[in-house]
C-alpha cells in the first residue's frame, strides 16, 4: 500500500517515496516530506546540473554543491538555474 506525505515541494498530499533514498538526517527529511513526483523532478534537474557544470561526484566540493541545490529545490521551492538553458515551450 502506498504511503502519502504532504510534499513540501508540491505543497499538497502526494504519494511518498518507498524508502529513504538519501543518507543521514537530510535523507530522513526527504523521505518524510517529499513525494515521488517531486523527487523525480529533482533527479532530472540533478542530471542537468551534473552535466552542464561538469560536476565530479568523487569531489566532495561538487557533492556539497549538488546537495545545496537539492535542498533549495526540494524545500525552498527554488528552481535550478542553468546558464544558457531555456526550457522548451509548452504547446
Amino acid at each position: 500500500m502506498a504511503r502519502n506525505v504532504f510534499c513540501l515541494r508540491l505543497k499538497k498530499e502526494a504519494e511518498g517515496l518507498d524508502f529513504q533514498l538519501y543518507p543521514g538526517e537530510l535523507g530522513k527529511r526527504i523521505f518524510d516530506n517529499i513525494s515521488k513526483q517531486a523527487w523525480g523532478e529533482w533527479q532530472k534537474k540533478q542530471t542537468m546540473l551534473i552535466n552542464e557544470h561538469k560536476l565530479n561526484m568523487m569531489d566532495p566540493e561538487h557533492r556539497k554543491r549538488l546537495e545545496q541545490e537539492m535542498e533549495k529545490f526540494l524545500f525552498e521551492g527554488a528552481d535550478v538555474h542553468i546558464e544558457g538553458y531555456t526550457p522548451p515551450a509548452k504547446d
